[in-house]
């Protein structure tokens, strides 16, 4: 099988995993949207944004420092597992004792509930003690079992939700025992009550792998790991800033009376842009081993710059394909129309994870390089941006300030990776080419979008030409990677 061969074959496993838990995941938004108020779904979103935060702290870069040890020496592979597993159990129970200590505190800084807080911090937790599995089994390419458990976990994830949020309401008209744990006025709390319980599942599912690992620690390894995965822990953080922190100052820098409400409509229509934080988050999953493992082939800069064209095509279309038909996928996904005066944003943020997602194409040069420190830096240059122009544009144009945020620092941070990797790991990347399909692509969704107001008859037939037109210049080098 070529290498093209089997890349495709396990993102498209990934992409399963990924993809399948996230269309069940799909079904909550609109009942999120149909069930909570708007400031209801804020708290909701505003919360999540932290966790998206916690989980960088708590993973603090160890899963690409695990990539990179357990290829880099096969013969310390089983230490090096042993020891991340004990270094990320130890590092978690520690910060939930803490936490959970001074819950109220944190709860009364970030002007939360502090049951939802605790709910919170018990997510964290259980989430954190499965990171070392699921890399497990990334690494050893198990993608099927992978596939599994994450499908799983949202299997449950949404039989709760709906459980709590459909199902109990009913019962509890007709009997005392569910009316007690009925509480209409808290179904934010049924949410986080629904996550937690897939999250302890999950946890009880992957058990068993912790005694196949085993616990043990070697301090040299440990150190040297922590060495590699603190430049990418800083990354991490500054791109939890980038991905999650406009919803938490939206909340904060917007008047009392409406910045729950602002933020509930605008992470209601940030998830329309999930087809392409999927297609980006699968291919993800299964390029960062590929990078690894195909760095020492005499062909691997070639192949690096073949399939970052290819991922850039596919996201174009994707990004087309949705700002054309985004009347129909509101319709499905936020019933609600109090939520649709934010999908203004949507084409912003599409374009915006298209530019995450080729950034991460981009990244192979400081991954196999481990010059991991730059990652760091065009990161928080990234985060700077994020910050800088949410606190100027938010008080003057609200959330749309914060679509143009994210939009700036994912296109900041190809720039930057691009200019890096010309010196220092130079991938002939066929940069006229992207950029005019790129170009091509964005023009056609504008003019789509804010020009002919979303028609489809217009919008259908630039994703006809613009289909054809990529058709037509690749079918020849597509067919000869099938081939291989």
């Amino acid at each position: 099988m070529s290498i093209f061969k089997k890349l495709f074959k396990q993102t498209f496993i990934y992409g399963l995993a990924t993809v399948l838990p996230r269309i069940m995941a799909v079904i909550l938004v609109p009942l999120y949207t149909t069930v909570m108020l708007p400031e209801e779904y804020g708290i909701y979103a505003s919360l999540m944004a932290y966790l998206i935060l916690g989980n960088v702290l708590l993973s603090y870069g160890m899963e690409t420092a695990f990539f990179r040890f357990v290829t880099k020496d096969a013969s310390n592979q089983k230490m090096v597992q042993a020891t991340t597993l004990t270094s990320l159990t130890v590092s978690t129970l520690f910060f939930l004792g803490i936490t959970l200590f001074f819950k109220n505190t944190i709860a009364e800084v970030l002007d939360f509930k502090p049951e939802y807080v605790s709910y919170g911090l018990l997510i964290l937790a259980l989430d954190a003690l499965v990171v070392l599995p699921f890399v497990w089994f990334r690494a050893n390419e198990r993608p099927i079992k992978y596939a599994f458990v994450k499908i799983f976990n949202v299997v449950i994830n949404l039989a709760f939700n709906l459980f709590f949020l459909l199902l109990l309401p009913k019962l509890a008209e007709n009997s005392s025992f569910w009316s007690s744990l009925w509480f209409p006025e808290n179904k934010v709390a049924y949410v986080f009550i629904a996550n937690l319980i897939a999250s302890g599942v999950t946890l009880l599912i992957l058990l068993p792998l912790y005694i196949k690992i085993g616990f043990g620690f070697n301090k040299t390894i440990w150190k040297q790991m922590i060495k590699y995965a603190f430049p990418v822990l800083i990354a991490g953080i500054a791109f939890s800033i980038n991905e999650a922190f406009d919803r938490i100052l939206l909340k904060y820098l917007l008047p009392e009376n409406s910045a729950e409400i602002e933020v509930g409509l605008y992470s209601a229509c940030y998830k329309l842009g999930m087809f392409m934080t999927l297609f980006v988050m699968a291919f993800r999953l299964g390029i960062e081993p590929f990078f690894f493992n195909h760095a020492g082939h005499s062909n691997a800069k070639k192949t690096y710059a073949t399939i970052t064209k290819y991922f850039t095509l596919f996201g174009c279309l994707i990004l087309l394909g949705v700002v054309v038909y985004i009347d129909i996928f509101k319709q499905i996904l936020i019933p609600n129309s109090q939520y649709w005066e934010a999908l203004k944003i949507v084409p912003l943020i599409l374009l915006a994870n298209l530019f995450l997602g080729i950034y991460h194409n981009l990244s192979v040069w400081y991954k196999v390089t481990d010059r991991t420190k730059y990652g760091a830096y065009i990161s928080v240059f990234a985060a700077i941006i994020t910050l800088v122009l949410n606190f100027v544009l938010i008080p003057i144009i609200g959330y749309l300030g914060s679509a143009i945020a994210t939009l700036a620092a994912y296109g900041s941070m190809v720039v930057l990776s691009y200019l890096y990797g010309r010196k220092y790991y130079k991938v002939p990347y066929e940069v006229n080419k992207i950029s005019g399909y790129l170009l091509l692509a964005i023009g056609f969704s504008a003019v789509s979008f804010y020009v002919f107001n979303g028609n489809m008859w217009i919008g259908t037939t630039f994703l006809v030409v613009f289909a054809g037109l990529m058709i037509y210049f690749e079918k020849n080098e597509f067919l000869k990677i099938l081939k291989k």
